[in-house]
């Protein structure tokens, strides 16, 4: 791929999903667009450029943007985040509350959303309750990952064997066993795509708890700027932002007020 060429893919990207690709990240966009093209038997990179761009029906942005977005994850990570969760959680209950809204910002895989149900279900026992989670990412790869809710043994390692036995169904065994997430999980979790740069977002609100973890990063500080507005917006009064140990919002004009960190409240 020419740098021509490269700056273009990187101008297409931050138009329609505010992912900022920096300058040096050539040598990775090549690798990811070059897997799609070979899937479509395409070997020239502007003419790839020219099927996204000519593509009536999106469809092919739509697949580019899965290939350049990046999705790491793992079942409970930052955990500090879950055990404050579940605080709350039990708090709001013994003060009667019994509706409870919560929204994965970037569900990735699916390990976020729910290790937030199986929190939630954990916290809440016995106690009858009205639970929902919306779970969005902009790659559709991802979200047909997390309507499966299917996982590795290497990848629910992370999960505590008690709530292997509660929320997950197991086949196999050993290395070659598989973990699909219940009905209990599944019954409470929503799968939507959704492009965090183009606010403003479709979802009434309000939210108890928004889990915006690790995305901000790819983003620069126009389109995070927005996509903290839109989540002040969205959370309730009292409600909370988790976001990842490495992100920060410094620097970013934000009405949220810190309270422990990476955890933030809407006063």
């Amino acid at each position: 791929m020419d740098s021509a060429t490269f700056d273009k893919f990187r101008s297409l990207v931050y138009e329609k999903s505010g992912i900022a690709i920096k300058p040096d990240k050539i040598a990775l966009v090549t690798a990811r667009v070059g897997k799609r093209m070979r899937a479509l038997a395409i070997d020239d990179f502007k003419l790839y450029l020219d099927r996204v761009l000519n593509d009536p029906t999106g469809g092919e942005l739509v697949m580019l943007l899965d290939s350049i977005s990046t999705n790491v994850t793992d079942f409970f990570r930052e955990n500090h985040h879950f055990t404050f969760l579940a605080e709350k959680v039990r708090e709001w209950t013994d003060s009667g509350t019994g509706r409870f809204r919560f929204w994965s910002a970037a569900s990735s895989t699916g390990e976020e959303p729910y290790s937030i149900a199986m929190t939630v279900l954990s916290a809440l026992g016995n106690v009858p309750s009205d639970v929902k989670i919306l779970a969005t990412d902009i790659s559709t790869r991802v979200l047909g990952v997390c309507s499966k809710g299917v996982y590795s043994a290497r990848q629910i390692e992370p999960v505590p064997p008690e709530y292997r036995q509660r929320f997950f169904i197991k086949t196999g065994t050993g290395e070659a066993a598989h973990y699909e997430a219940g009905s209990a999980l599944k019954r409470i979790t929503q799968f939507a795509r959704l492009n965090l740069s183009e606010v403003p977002f479709p979802m009434k609100g309000p939210f108890d708890v928004v889990f915006c973890r690790n995305v901000m990063i790819y983003f620069d500080t126009i389109v995070r700027k927005k996509l903290l507005e839109e989540c002040y917006r969205l959370c309730r009064k009292g409600g909370y932002l988790f976001v990842g140990h490495a992100e920060t919002l410094t620097g970013i004009l934000s009405a949220f007020k810190p309270v422990a960190p990476s955890i933030y409240v809407k006063d």
